[in-house]
């Protein structure tokens, strides 16, 4: 029985937006920037703290402000926006209601009481055990009970996206196999159910510790499950990021992908695969066999790192394929001189896959080798290293996204559009230099979770070389650049809700128009002698190659002076 509603169609994108599915999506990524800032806030005393000559907050106080910084950052903030991402990829994309509203309403009633109760007790002083919570050490009971609450309304909004996909096939808005944005989606969708799944599986019998119902809670198993959770969570980011990085590259240059098959099976294998880099957090674990290590950072892994280097080449291919469709053939790179670099949307977007993929790609398969694991484990290398994921991959992504969704969803005209144009540049780079410099000082041993890396007081004193000193003190630089970005993007995206110039919002219409038949792309067109079709590229790639050999070996040759072997 077809329910009865209304589409409008954008007079600037082209998109329809039904109402409901409309509404869901504005409140899902307000929700998720209002985290945004009381996350960036919290950087502040964190980012602060860590620098060795200012050191500012007491011990106490640190560890509650890095707790809430890494909740309301890692899980809300992302999984607000990413539920929005969720119904945008199956509702606007497919042209179609959203299935059962008032169920996806509950959900994100469900997510935002689950965060505040959250807050809540971090914010009243007794649940400051950072965002892994490893059992013994026990939070308050509402610290639990409101991630599982979270947990809940994100599984039903997940539900709600999948019934929204059976919506529009049975109510044939679309011909042909969806979108590859909505594919993404799909699998980002399918990640969430199995990383949120596993977050309640661990979380429920924790709630019931924290209350007294259960009596013991064993820290192998909490930890095991716990990271298909919390490591987990960032494949639903980079699913959800590459996603946004296909739709961008569409919308920015209607640039189609090299091959859609390819694209598609590279997502896939991130379905099969990608939660396994959950193994690199447990490979100090002593109950783990060492050939379940082996295989989960290796052979299995691999498959991973090979889907999202398809997606690497794949996506800026095709942005230089359609630029030398206009003309932009000149050497190698004038397709990308001459890319809309004062356009946010696009810079963002660019300057996150470069960042992904030379920050946060090498070094997450350096950390995922058993061995080199080792150097670095429980360092700050390791919040350097998701820093250039999670902060340069996604947030970064999600930010450029914003600006072009400001007139499209929330018709409204964006103010500062200079400020916007510098924007992605500020926080981009300075969180480059932010992760180099945290991985920098973890090479070198700096304490991942130590309030103070000095050991001020302690009976057997460590005395770091200046070089880890000067690399904090640089932390603390390159961190308050950054958050005068994240400032920048708060102030233009929630200023231009408020102030900004109302847009025509277009026609509405009881009926969506169906979209046509969509047939898989394969590029066939050759530039230059060499034949390719985006030469420029395979040189970038060939450049990520080198780099990321030369640091792999360098690891390995740091790696053996540790084994007194001349």
């Amino acid at each position: 029985m077809s329910v009865t509603t209304t589409y409008r169609t954008c007079p600037r994108s082209g998109l329809q937006f039904e109402h409901q599915a409309e509404w869901l999506i504005r409140a899902n990524a307000f929700v998720g920037v209002v985290w945004l800032l009381i996350g960036g806030i919290l950087a502040i005393g964190v980012v602060l703290t860590r620098w060795p000559a200012i050191h500012w907050l007491e011990a106490e106080t640190f560890y509650m402000v890095l707790t809430a910084h890494g909740l309301d950052m890692l899980i809300f903030w992302m999984i607000f926006f990413e539920v929005a991402v969720l119904y945008f990829a199956a509702s606007t994309l497919l042209r179609c209601r959203i299935a059962t509203p008032r169920v996806a309403w509950l959900g994100f009633a469900l997510m935002v009481i689950g965060s505040i109760l959250n807050n809540v007790a971090v914010f009243r002083g007794a649940s400051s055990v950072m965002m892994t919570s490893y059992v013994p050490m026990m939070a308050e009971p509402s610290f639990y009970l409101g991630l599982i609450l979270f947990a809940v309304g994100a599984l039903i909004a997940c539900f709600v996206f999948f019934g929204t996909l059976v919506v529009a096939k049975r109510e044939k808005t679309y011909e042909g196999s969806v979108p590859l944005v909505t594919f993404g989606a799909i699998t980002a969708a399918i990640i969430a159910v199995f990383t949120i799944s596993s977050g309640a599986i661990i979380l429920i019998p924790t709630w019931l510790l924290s209350i007294g119902v259960v009596e013991q809670v064993d820290p192998l198993v909490y930890r095991t499950v716990w990271w298909a959770f919390g490591h987990s969570s960032q494949q639903i980011n980079v699913a959800a990021h590459i996603s946004v990085w296909y739709l961008v590259a569409a919308v920015a240059f209607g640039a189609k992908p090299m091959s859609e098959r390819v694209s598609r099976m590279a997502f896939l294998l991130y379905i099969l695969f990608l939660q396994l880099a959950s193994a690199h957090h447990l490979l100090a674990d002593p109950g783990l066999s060492t050939g379940w290590k082996v295989i989960n950072t290796s052979y299995f892994m691999y498959f991973a790192v090979l889907a999202s280097m398809i997606h690497g080449l794949t996506i800026p291919g095709a942005m230089e394929v359609a630029q030398r469709q206009k003309g932009f053939t000149k050497g190698l790179y004038e397709w990308l001189r001459k890319a809309p670099w004062g356009n946010p949307t696009f810079s963002g977007v660019f300057i996150s896959i470069i960042g992904f993929g030379f920050l946060g790609g090498i070094s997450g398969v350096m950390m995922g080798t058993e061995q080199l694991n080792m150097i670095i484990h429980n360092t700050i290398y390791v919040p350097g290293h998701f820093h250039a994921t999670v902060v340069v991959g996604t947030t970064l992504t999600f930010m450029a996204l914003t600006y072009y969704l400001i007139p499209v969803l929330f018709q409204r005209e964006m103010i500062a559009p200079k400020l916007a144009k510098w924007q992605p540049y500020l926080f981009g780079f300075s969180m480059y230099f932010f992760c180099l410099v945290m991985m920098g000082a973890g090479t070198l041993g700096v304490s991942r979770r130590h309030w103070d890396m000095a050991f001020g007081g302690a009976a057997l004193a460590y005395e770091w070389p200046g070089a880890a000193y000067l690399m904090m003190g640089l932390v603390g630089i390159a961190g308050l650049m950054a958050i005068v970005g994240g400032i920048a993007y708060i102030y233009i995206t929630v200023g231009s809700l408020l102030w900004g110039r109302r847009l025509d919002a277009g026609a509405t219409s009881p009926r969506f128009t169906p979209l046509p038949r969509a047939t898989p792309t394969v590029i066939a067109q050759s530039y230059g002698s060499a034949g390719f079709a985006a030469p420029g590229t395979f040189v970038l790639a060939l450049v990520f190659l080198v780099a990321f050999i030369l640091y792999y070996f360098i690891n390995w040759k740091y790696l053996s002076t540790l084994w007194l072997l001349s």
